[in-house]
């Protein structure tokens, strides 16, 4: 179950919060928005990453799905119908096939979405060549790891309500 308590130290710990009043203030904004019926897939190979962004995307009311690669992240979106996720969140550095190839890949499937679904960046890599190396492999933004709320709510406003 999830525990305001408990999320308020997680969020505090891994994105390096103050205090517990600075997360839980932080928390309590984010968990004003809504963004049901959104659907995102998930990419990333670390189960504490894993952990903390589906449970920071469900308090907003989005459905996770999530691939432990960039092989499975393909695989995926090619098995579910255009239109079905809303946005991708793609770790960059993965084993079997990484972020910026997963993202090539997606861009290239034959199918009406693949150049048009939002593609993120999640990575600990935010060196102004690291952004340009996940634009240039088609990914539409660039988001920090440890994931900063703030951050992570002005992309799903601007990911998610422009649709």
């Amino acid at each position: 179950p999830l525990f305001k308590s408990r999320l308020t130290k997680v969020l505090k710990d891994v994105l390096g919060l103050t205090s517990e009043e600075e997360a839980a203030t932080a928390l309590d904004t984010f968990r004003q928005q809504d963004f049901s019926g959104r659907r995102v897939l998930l990419v990333e190979d670390n189960e504490i990453n894993i952990e903390v962004a589906a449970e920071l995307l469900g308090i907003v009311g989005i459905q996770v799905e999530q691939a432990l690669n960039g092989r499975i992240a393909v695989d995926t979106v090619l098995k579910k119908d255009p239109g079905y996720y809303d946005l991708i969140f793609m770790d960059i550095q993965m084993p079997v096939m990484n972020g910026y190839e997963a993202t090539r890949a997606i861009r290239k499937l034959p199918r009406i979405d693949a150049s048009s679904i939002p593609i993120l960046a999640l990575s600990a890599n935010t060196f102004a060549d690291d952004i340009i190396a996940s634009r240039e492999a088609g990914m539409d933004d660039h988001l920090s790891k440890p994931l900063e709320v703030p951050r992570l709510l002005a992309s799903l406003r601007h990911w998610l309500d422009e649709k």
